[in-house]
C-alpha cells in the first residue's frame, strides 16, 4: 500500500488498508463478533509476561485483515501470507508452536490488539507516527515501492509519476489508494483519473485501452499481471513516490500492545537473525516480494 492520503486517512481504502490509522469506537464495536479466549497480560512491569503466557498456552493468536498478500485464508482454508508465514517461524522460535488467525476488517486490527480480542497484529502494518502513538511495532519486515501497470512495451514510456504528466497519459487508481495523493503532487489532476476498485480492474483497465496506466504497489500491481498472465499489459519495474520532494517510505511490521516489550525484542532478535541469513526473503518471495523490498530501517526511524 501507498502513503495516506491526508492526515487521517491512510493507502488503500478509508479505514480498510493497512495504512489506516486504526482509531474509534466504530471499529472497536466490529470485535464483538470475534469469538475468542483473551491471553491478557495482567503484569505490564518490565516489559509484560505475554511471552511466558503464550509458551504456556502453546499458542497465539494473530489478527489479520485477509489482504493478499499480506494475510489471509486461502482458498484451501489455510492461513497464509508474508506476514503469517514469517510469524510462524518466530513464534516456533520462541517457543510458541501454534498460531490461530483472527480475521477482522483493518481498521479494527488496533482496537482489537489493545482490547486483546487477539495477541499480535500479522497483517503487514505500515508504521507510522500515528500508530506508534497507539501500539509498539516490530523492525519493519519489507519495504514498498510504487509500480505501473502499462500496455505491452510501454509505448508511453512510463516510468514514475512525472512521465504520465509529460505524455498526457490517462491514468488509472484505485478507490482511495494514496498513489491519487502521489499523481497529484505531480501535477495530475485528480478529475483526470479513473478511479477503480482494485488492482485486477485497474488491468483489465489498461489490456481494454480506457488507460494508459495503472498506479499500484510494486507487489500488488506484479502479482496480478503474473497471475492474469496478461498479454497485453506488463508492470514497470518499481520506483521510490514522492511527496512534497521527498521520498515517502511505506514500511510495514508486526504490532503489539505496548506494555509487551519483552515479546516485541525477543521477536526482533529473531527477524535480524532471519534478515541476517537470507532466510527472510526465502520465506517471503513466493508472495511477490523481492530483494528490492528488503530493508533494513527500523521501528523508531519510522516512528518518528
Amino acid at each position: 500500500m501507498a502513503p495516506p492520503r491526508g492526515k487521517d486517512i491512510d493507502s488503500r481504502t478509508k479505514g480498510a488498508s493497512r495504512r489506516s490509522l486504526l482509531v474509534g469506537g466504530a471499529a472497536l464495536g466490529l470485535l464483538g463478533a470475534v469469538g475468542c479466549s483473551r491471553v491478557s497480560s495482567t503484569d505490564a512491569r518490565d516489559g509484560g509476561n505475554l511471552l511466558e503466557r503464550l509458551r504456556a498456552q502453546g499458542t497465539v493468536r494473530l489478527g489479520i485483515a485477509g489482504e493478499i498478500p499480506f494475510g489471509y485464508i486461502d482458498k484451501n482454508g489455510d492461513f497464509t501470507g508474508e506476514a503469517p508465514e514469517i510469524a510462524k517461524v518466530i513464534f516456533k522460535r520462541l517457543g510458541v508452536d501454534k498460531v490461530q488467525p483472527v480475521p477482522t476488517e483493518f481498521g479494527s486490527l488496533i482496537p482489537g490488539l489493545r482490547s486483546q480480542q487477539f495477541d499480535v497484529v500479522s497483517a503487514g502494518m505500515y508504521i507510522n507516527p500515528e500508530r506508534c502513538a497507539q501500539v509498539i511495532f516490530s523492525d519493519p519486515d519489507y519495504r514498498m515501492r510504487d509500480a505501473f501497470i502499462v500496455r505491452k512495451g510501454n509505448p508511453k514510456n512510463l516510468h514514475n509519476y512525472e512521465d504520465i504528466v509529460k505524455q498526457k497519459a490517462k491514468m488509472a487508481t484505485g478507490t482511495a489508494y494514496a498513489e491519487i495523493d502521489y499523481a497529484k503532487n505531480a501535477g495530475v489532476k485528480e478529475s483526470d483519473m479513473l478511479i477503480l476498485p482494485d488492482q485486477l480492474a485497474g488491468l483489465l483497465a489498461v489490456e481494454q485501452g480506457r488507460a494508459d496506466v495503472f498506479a499500484g504497489t510494486t507487489v500488488t500491481v506484479h502479482n496480478v499481471v503474473k497471475q492474469r498472465n496478461s498479454r497485453r499489459a506488463e508492470a514497470t519495474e518499481p520506483f521510490q513516490a514522492m511527496l512534497d520532494g521527498k521520498p515517502d517510505i511505506g514500511a510495514g511490521g508486526f504490532a503489539f500492545r505496548p506494555e509487551e516489550t519483552k515479546l516485541r525484542d525477543a521477536f526482533n532478535v529473531e527477524l535480524h537473525k532471519m534478515k541476517k541469513s537470507g532466510e527472510l526473503l526465502r520465506i517471503v518471495r513466493p508472495f511477490g516480494f523481492t530483494e528490492g523490498e528488503m530493508t533494513d530501517l527500523t521501528a523508531e526511524e519510522l516512528c518518528k
